[in-house]
């Protein structure tokens, strides 16, 4: 069954913090920044935290991912912006490799300006292919994360996907990180009967199977198509609780890790922690639950 966790907290530290977190919300997965998540510093990580992170998630059987700085944009039409964008997502699998982690979660990017598609995907040709190339084969791999579609996004739809695996030339390291709310906001019908399933389904034809890497279970403060990405908690938002059951049943979803990104105060990881569980496990009515 998907481990369910969060996006946690590393007051303290990777591991004195982040792993007492873990433990609080009951997560079952978690996914750190090793930066600040809004600048271009590369840190190196403290080897005593890292080496007890990475101990404490194996002895909980806790699957780890990291997320790149919200800065990352390789299909910038700013060389400055490329270069520093290039040189984070091979430091974050870097970082990734030494703590053991399944995964780091890229966002998909922008174009930015007008008539750039194709220059843009050039880019990611030229420029992240070699990256992938000359990571590890058992290293972490790069999870794509569509947006929510506002710019000139590169994938914010699933099917945008399709050209940007292109680009990469399918590399066995690329994978996807799929965000509710982001795929709501990007048009996807995910309240429809069965409109969860079949965005997964499109997911999977997409880019193939065993692709989907991780999942960011957030609900949305906005509207489908607003191309708005605003999480708020599972349940409080127009997405409500119904086709998470959906999400979490599907067989794509086999093993694949959940993080919430939702509101954490008040318990509130916990609280969706516990009930994407409870949804998963079947002890919940997601239709009364959304009632």
């Amino acid at each position: 069954m998907p481990p369910i966790g969060a996006h946690i907290q590393i007051k303290g530290g990777l591991a004195t913090g982040g792993l007492a977190y873990t433990d609080a919300v009951a997560a079952r997965a978690v996914q750190v920044f090793v930066g600040n998540p809004r600048g271009w510093r590369l840190t190196a990580g403290d080897p005593r935290q890292d080496a007890r992170f990475t101990a404490g998630c194996a002895e909980r059987g806790v699957p780890s991912f990291i997320h790149t700085p919200f800065l990352v944009n390789v299909g910038s039409p700013t060389e400055a912006t490329v270069e520093q964008s290039i040189a984070t997502i091979a430091h974050n699998l870097a970082r990734g490799a030494q703590l053991g982690c399944q995964g780091v979660v890229v966002h998909a990017g922008s174009a930015v300006g007008e008539d750039r598609y194709e220059d843009a995907l050039r880019q990611l040709h030229e420029r992240l292919l070699p990256v992938l190339e000359a990571a590890p084969d058992d290293g972490p791999r790069l999870l794509v994360e569509p947006t929510a579609g506002g710019g000139k996004s590169l994938a914010a739809t699933v099917e945008d996907l399709g050209p940007y695996f292109a680009a990469l030339e399918h590399h066995p390291l690329l994978g996807v990180c799929f965000d509710t709310c982001h795929a709501w906001a990007a048009g996807h019908e995910l309240t429809a009967p069965g409109g969860m399933a079949a965005t997964l389904d499109v997911l999977e034809a997409t880019v193939g199977p065993g692709r989907l890497g991780l999942v960011h279970a957030n609900d949305s403060l906005d509207g489908c198509g607003s191309k708005r990405d605003r999480h708020t908690t599972i349940g409080a938002g127009s997405i409500g609780v119904a086709p998470f059951a959906e999400l979490l049943a599907h067989p794509s979803m086999a093993g694949v890790p959940v993080v919430v990104e939702t509101p954490s105060k008040d318990d509130g990881h916990a609280k969706d922690i516990a009930l994407l569980c409870s949804l998963r496990d079947g002890t919940t009515d997601a239709e009364a639950t959304a009632a």
